[in-house]
């Protein structure tokens, strides 16, 4: 099964947190947010680490490997444009499995989904409405390994 971009997906607003999550994939990178004093991940992007409560925290490359650590397979038309079926999964982040990020899993057919599927970011470029003007964001979407 080969991936076709969808003609519609409701993009991100960023904020100060967010925006290098959303646009990270410009260069290919997927950057999530680390505490630099405990070291963890963690996701969504906030201002300070809900493990230690430091604040000096930033965004950091990861690998962009994942493992599926649930899913559904959406049969349902809920956005025009972006048509059924497709695949919502949670991955946890091979960096620190504790860190999962809500995404779709393509180029897999759902019969062939399953719990523990590796698989690895890439990024669709899309124009978002944020704070009044178009801002162009990167959607990380991952996709089995190919071994």
């Amino acid at each position: 099964m080969s991936y076709q971009r969808p003609d519609l997906r409701l993009a991100p607003s960023l904020t100060p947190e967010s925006a290098a999550f959303w646009t990270g994939g410009r260069n290919g990178d997927l950057l999530i947010t680390r505490c630099r004093a405990c070291g963890h991940y963690f996701h969504p992007p906030a201002p300070a680490c809900w493990r230690c409560r430091s604040t000096d925290v930033g965004p950091e490359k990861v690998s962009g490997r994942a493992t599926v650590a649930a899913f559904t397979v959406d049969r349902q038309p809920w956005i025009p444009g972006f048509e059924p079926p497709y695949i919502v999964a949670i991955v946890e982040l091979a960096e620190e499995p504790d860190v999962r990020l809500m995404t779709n899993v393509v180029d897999v057919e759902g019969e062939h989904m399953r719990v523990g599927l590796e698989v690895e970011v890439f990024f669709e470029d899309w124009t978002s409405l944020s704070g009044g003007e178009d801002t162009r964001v990167w959607i990380p979407l991952f996709r089995p390994v190919a071994n």
